[in-house]
């Protein structure tokens, strides 16, 4: 154990000045009375052994020794042959004594050390649960307290969160390089960084600390017995050939459980001593401490893994391609110290070439958060298939998590499982909905304790968008409620969780702001304005995870739309069918007209027959379907029904639901819209 005392140096010169004074002021004042200046000389080897390692302090017993040997055995002959035995007895004696109180000293600083070494290892390993900030952990509390160079080399498996390999090694086996230290001298910051994220680097069975991993046990190499070591080191090319000259080495491998995920190496070049086996014992300590702290890493790397591969999937894979906007989104999971949330964002298709884009919060993290983002999801998705509105949606979606807030708790209590973050039975989150009609060029917005969107308009003009803010869903039956918002074609709309504007700023307002200025920077393609915000408001590794949604709005004008009013006359069912093939021959779908016309001719006949005025007639165009509304003033639902072999009528719909790729019915403000869709082309993306 290297251990450097301060003041050596100038309390060794003290010392030598001090015995050199006492025996010059011995020899001068010579007389009777020298034996009493004899005890002085025993000052110099007691202040040493308290102060002085141990080859200091030897030194100064033997100069303390041979100056009262020198001055009572040949300048002074004055004194009796008794008188000088005595004397040199007893410094002699002085001195032994001062070189044992030393090594006594020196042995309990060392254990001392030792201890620290142990507590500050104890305090400093694990503190993340990173496999390679945790190598790097191990590095940093064994250099240069413990050794001169460490290199912490794990198994690509544990890297992985996976299991390390159980056979034995007895084949030449491959370590990645994960952490050393120290770093040599003269490397720049992005040099290291490279070194940290470099590939494998190979240790052959010849190896010390190939040797050892079947063993599980450490090992320890002198100054004689190094060849394996430094083989092995001229592979690391961070090393400098001539940078570490070792007088010894320790190889201790890492494992936990019985099964070894990697080795530790430990190097010393500079005196007092090499390794001994009390060092070799603290190494195992230290690796055996390490291995635990490494392993936890690697289970929680497998299980964030695993939990992050299932939001992944429960997550929008591909956006959709539509009429009514470009879309494009991030999902940036939480550091791993945080675990996994619960933000989750959608793009849903709705009826009228409308989008309805959606963005969640779910408060906590864990499995548990994953699961609720997902009945969350799937809830909203279920919803907005019935084309509600957005404070409607968001109304019905607060019972739903009320509901889950009711039915967890019991199932939770019943299997025992204990009061964790990951199993509480309480549900709560934050949801923002807008649906978004490209032919009024307008958004309505609804907010459940969300943060506001952005908007940026084509003169790149960035605010956020007025939304009055509803409570948190799960919070009680309070009432939401939604604006209308004027967007210009080309706009920018986005939506995202506070993951990320919090990031840098505890204020909201200054994260506004800067998210403002990041969307205000032109760029081409969603996609790279995507990455731009991420960048510019987002560290390495976020506190909190976070989900971006982006949609650049597009407009349908009247090449792409069509719209008659029809009278409340059964002779008007002609004029509509004339009208939607006239429309259908322009825009060059002839193949469709039979279908349009027929579709068009039942939803027409039922709107006089069964409904009220104003009946509409709308025809749109995208860029692989058509899409057939009819739209009156009432608020009765048709509902399809199979009508028997004598029955008069009943059968409307039913051909509708046979000819159409998809129908459905919307309510709005005043009355009520039936639609139907036609495949025209070839079938667009859709989400999974």
């Amino acid at each position: 154990m290297a251990i450097t005392l301060r003041r050596d140096e100038w309390v060794v010169a003290v010392l030598v000045g001090y015995i050199a004074l006492f025996s010059a002021l011995v020899v001068e004042v010579s007389g009777n009375g020298l034996l009493r200046w004899a005890l002085y000389a025993t000052v110099a080897p007691l202040v040493a052994a308290a102060l002085l390692p141990l080859r200091h302090t030897l030194m100064i017993s033997v100069l303390s020794l041979a100056a009262t040997a020198c001055i009572y055995g040949v300048a002074l002959p004055v004194i009796s042959v008794g008188g000088r035995v005595v004397v040199i007895t007893g410094v002699a004696l002085a001195g032994v004594i001062s070189v044992a109180v030393c090594r006594v000293r020196m042995q309990i600083m060392v254990a001392r050390h030792r201890l620290s070494l142990l507590s500050e290892a104890s305090e400093h390993l694990g503190r993340t649960l990173d496999v390679t900030q945790t190598a790097w952990e191990l590095a940093e509390v064994t250099v240069p307290a413990f050794a001169d160079y460490v290199s912490v080399d794990l198994f690509d498996a544990v890297l992985k969160g996976r299991e390390p390999p159980t056979e034995p090694f007895t084949e030449p086996i491959a370590l990645r390089h994960v952490a050393h230290r120290p770093d040599p001298p003269g490397r720049t910051d992005g040099e290291l960084k490279a070194e940290r994220n470099k590939k494998e680097e190979g240790l052959w069975g010849v190896s010390l600390p190939a040797r050892y991993l079947t063993a599980c046990a450490p090992a320890r190499a002198s100054y004689v017995d190094t060849t394996d070591i430094e083989r092995w080191l001229a592979r690391d090319h961070t090393v400098q050939k001539d940078a570490y000259r070792m007088r010894s080495a320790i190889a201790v491998p890492l494992c936990a459980g019985g099964r070894a995920l990697g080795t530790v190496t430990l190097l010393r070049h500079r005196p007092p001593r090499p390794f001994d086996t009390d060092d070799l014992a603290l190494a195992a300590d230290i690796g055996t401490r390490a291995a635990i702290c490494l392993d936890n890493a690697r289970r929680y790397a497998r299980e964030r893994d695993t939990a992050l591969v299932l939001q992944r999937s429960l997550l929008p894979r591909h956006m959709p391609e539509l009429a009514a906007a470009e879309m494009a989104s991030r999902y940036i999971p939480a550091s791993h110290s945080a675990g996994m949330g619960g933000d989750w964002f959608d793009v849903i298709p709705l009826s009228g070439a409308r989008v309805a884009l959606v963005v969640g919060d779910v408060v906590g993290y864990g499995l548990h958060a994953s699961a609720t983002m997902t009945r969350l999801r799937a809830a909203v998705r279920t919803l907005a298939d019935i084309d509600l509105q957005p404070d409607e949606l968001l109304t019905h979606l607060n019972d739903v998590v009320l509901r889950l807030s009711t039915e967890s708790r019991p199932v939770h209590e019943a299997v025992g499982a204990p009061d964790t973050d990951d199993t509480a039975g309480e549900v709560g989150a934050t949801c923002l909905y807008a649906v978004y009609d490209p032919i009024a060029g307008r958004c309505t917005l609804a907010s459940a304790g969300h943060l506001p969107p952005a908007i940026v308009t084509p003169d790149h003009d960035a605010q956020i968008v007025d939304t009055p803010l509803g409570p948190s869903l799960g919070l009680g039956n309070l009432p939401f409620e939604s604006v209308d918002v004027h967007v210009p074609e080309g706009s920018l709309l986005a939506l995202y969780t506070d993951g990320l504007i919090r990031e840098h700023h505890g204020d909201l307002e200054s994260g506004l702001q800067e998210l403002l200025q990041a969307l205000s920077i032109p760029e081409p393609s969603l996609d790279g304005r995507c990455r731009a915000v991420l960048g510019a408001l987002l560290n390495d590794q976020p506190a909190d995870d976070v989900a971006l949604l982006m949609a650049r709005t597009r407009v349908l004008d009247a090449d792409h739309v069509a719209t008659w009013d029809v009278p409340t006359d059964p002779a008007a069912v002609a004029d509509t069918r004339a009208h939607a093939s006239d429309q259908l021959t322009a825009w060059g779908l002839e193949d469709a007209v039979f279908t349009t016309e027929l579709i068009a001719s039942e939803l027409v006949t039922n709107a006089i027959r069964y409904a009220q005025s104003p009946i509409q007639l709308r025809l749109i165009l995208e860029e692989h379907s058509l899409i057939c509304e009819v739209s009156d003033g009432s608020t009765t639902t048709p509902h399809l029904r199979r009508a028997r072999t004598y029955d008069e009528g009943g059968r409307g719909l039913f051909i509708v639901a046979q000819l159409a790729e998809r129908w459905g019915t919307r309510h709005g403000r005043h009355g009520k819209t039936i639609w139907a869709e036609l495949i025209t082309g070839p079938a667009p993306v859709t989400l999974p």
